[in-house]
């Protein structure tokens, strides 16, 4: 799995280890509100914790990785969009909530952030 990955360009590897770690911390954020709504605040948090320390196992080396050919600004945005894409599905299928118009509004400012922050290298 390693070797796969190293073997893929930059932007792939990094944009690989932020959905995934994303992923992660998606569940650690909201899953507490449907798996652990009877319990105690604090356990949610510590529960929260242990998945989060799986984020951030992922997501320290896509930063770094990232980091070699992205700016600080384009890591940011390009974690931004990987946010939606994993919130959205997230919310429909684990959460069966509704699907809202709002998230493709949401989707297409962040489409245009998208343009802005990788439009030029200067």
């Amino acid at each position: 799995m390693t070797q796969l990955l190293l073997s893929m360009p930059v932007l792939l590897q990094t944009a690989l280890l932020l959905m995934l770690s994303n992923v992660f911390m998606t569940f650690a954020w909201y899953a507490h509100l449907k798996n652990l709504g009877g319990k105690a605040w604090w356990i949610a948090a510590l529960a929260s914790w242990g998945i989060a320390l799986f984020e951030y196992l992922l997501q320290v080396p896509a930063n770094r990785i990232g980091h070699s050919e992205l700016s600080l600004g384009q890591l940011k945005i390009l974690q931004e969009v990987i946010t939606l894409t994993v919130f959205v599905p997230f919310v429909l299928l684990y959460m069966r909530e509704p699907l809202k118009l709002d998230y493709l509004w949401a989707g297409l400012c962040i489409l245009g952030a998208v343009y802005f922050i990788f439009r030029s290298n200067a």
